[in-house]
């Protein structure tokens, strides 16, 4: 059968030796001991030649991935090869693709270029939608690479795998260089050096908005707040610019400076909307996780005590830390619970996952995943036991993305627990997270996610069972505690949180977890 694409008439040019190194998928696996997931294979056959077409060797689709990854494919074979061709057949569909490209005489472009590849295949066979945003895109595989084949510099030929990316309308799958993906990797570990800002793009106008701010950070003394959105990064517009590479901006060595405008809805008490803040950088230790016990009068006049827990982020550490602070609470006498996920941006979903499970019994289905043939597959816990099955309210805001939506929804559409608060931010998306060859990371979508009823989250969000203001109160309750700390008077003025131990005295009242 004559081939979907023509050869494209090519310069000389070859790959210098490449040593293989085979990158780890570090992020995203959403198989544990503690759960399942129903799964299915889809199987293609590729076959790989270069510059000769009687060299080609058969892969399936993910071989093809870990043959690229390895340096098996013949980049590096034939020192007179012309060019290289991926194939690809179809045998279902009697169907067969030949991709043929310029390889560089440039080091640093044919390193990014063996990157393209490995980006191609990897969105090829993984992203959420088969369509690729209704276009061809092995033809815009063919048209970047040539495309990069002029270049002389690695950034400017990222920058077109960049651009590639943006054409799917996904602006969470993208592509970070290694040291933007070493930053990455230290966040999800929980140090830092940096403001403290949490930052993520609202999908709706592709603006950087702030999240929230670590408590006590030079970004929160500085007076950012949640929904202010970032305008500039040392002199520099972020306009375009994606959450990864302006985190990065923000990021930097203990005792440096980084200057930024926000723009703020409400003027921030002068003429201008637009404030210009300078941030010291400084080491920054992200702990998951801020506990406090609430001294509690219950209706019938009983002193009971309430525990909350504050979850700042989806860790590795996360769901150990809960534990631990759960197992910690309740020996102090503990008997019911606020979670509190407000301004949480979210993190690891296998995270959030393993903290659902703290709370929850059986084989209860924990999120539903739609994969890119529309499948749905329910995540389920295998015998599940709880911790806890004391009372539980969760806070939820604005603020609350992704594996907090995800938890938010398991808890409550298990009956586990009272939402209280504001609508969720509504990222209904879940990326895998796949180091390179050359230590750079790809982030891709692969599945869209709905609460365990089925209800979409995407650009939507989770409603709350019961709202409350965003004031804090300025007559906070009598406390019944003499010495308090700082985070207890704060809770003592929150109005959220006093709503939230009315609720659980409602559902002590009636005597269930729910």
């Amino acid at each position: 059968m004559e081939p979907l694409c023509r050869n494209l008439d090519l310069k000389p040019a070859t790959f210098p030796p490449i040593s293989p190194r085979f990158p780890k998928p570090i992020s995203l696996s959403l198989r544990s001991h503690r759960f399942s997931c129903s799964d299915r294979q889809v199987t293609k056959k590729w076959r790989v030649s270069v510059g000769n077409a009687n060299s080609e060797a058969k892969f399936s689709s993910q071989e093809l991935v870990r043959a690229i990854r390895k340096g098996l494919l013949a980049f590096a074979a034939a020192a007179a090869a012309n060019y290289a061709v991926v194939c690809c057949d179809y045998p279902a569909m009697a169907e067969s693709l030949t991709l043929a490209f310029p390889v560089s005489r440039t080091t640093e472009v044919n390193s990014v270029q063996r990157t393209l590849v490995e980006t191609w295949g990897l969105i090829r066979e993984t992203f959420v939608d088969p369509t690729f945003n209704h276009q061809d895109w092995d033809q815009k595989f063919q048209q970047t690479m040539t495309e990069m084949f002029p270049l002389k510099s690695a950034d400017a030929a990222y920058m077109k795998i960049s651009g590639m990316l943006s054409t799917l309308g996904d602006p969470f799958t993208r592509i970070i260089s290694p040291k933007e993906y070493q930053s990455f990797r230290i966040g999800s570990n929980g140090n830092l050096q940096g403001v403290g800002l949490f930052i993520n793009t609202e999908p709706r106008t592709g603006h950087l908005v702030v999240l929230s701010c670590v408590e006590g950070g030079p970004a929160a003394r500085a007076g950012l707040h949640q929904g202010d959105e970032l305008v500039e990064i040392n002199g520099e517009k972020v306009d375009g610019i994606d959450t990864d590479a302006a985190i990065q901006k923000l990021r930097g060595r203990v005792g440096t400076i980084v200057t930024v405008k926000v723009h703020r809805g409400n003027d921030f008490g002068g003429d201008s909307s637009i404030k210009e803040v300078k941030l010291p950088r400084e080491s920054i230790k992200l702990s998951p996780i801020s506990t406090a016990t609430i001294p509690h009068k219950t209706p019938d006049g009983r002193l009971t005590k309430m525990g909350y827990v504050k979850l700042l982020a989806f860790s590795q550490t996360a769901a150990a830390d809960m534990e631990n602070a759960i197992n910690e609470m309740k020996s102090q006498g503990v008997h019911s619970y606020i979670l509190d996920l407000r301004n949480n941006p979210g993190g690891l979903v296998k995270a959030g996952l393993d903290v659902a499970q703290i709370w929850l019994d059986g084989d209860e289905t924990l999120v539903n995943t739609i994969d890119r043939e529309g499948n749905l597959l329910p995540i389920n816990m295998v015998n599940g036991h709880a911790i806890t099955h004391d009372p539980l309210v969760v806070l939820v805001n604005e603020g609350s993305a992704s594996a907090s939506e995800i938890l938010a929804g398991a808890l409550h559409d298990n009956r586990r627990a009272t939402l209280v608060g504001h609508r969720t931010f509504g990222k209904g998306k879940i990326q895998s997270v796949t180091e390179l060859h050359d230590g750079s990371a790809l982030f891709v979508t692969v599945a869209k996610y709905l609460s365990p009823a089925l209800h979409d989250i995407d650009q939507v969000g989770i409603a709350p069972d019961v709202q409350c203001t965003t004031e804090m109160l300025n007559s906070p309750k009598e406390s019944m505690s003499k010495e308090k700390s700082s985070v207890s008077s704060s809770l003592e003025a929150d109005s959220c949180v006093l709503v939230a131990e009315h609720e659980l005295d409602i559902q002590e009242s009636k005597g269930t977890a729910s």
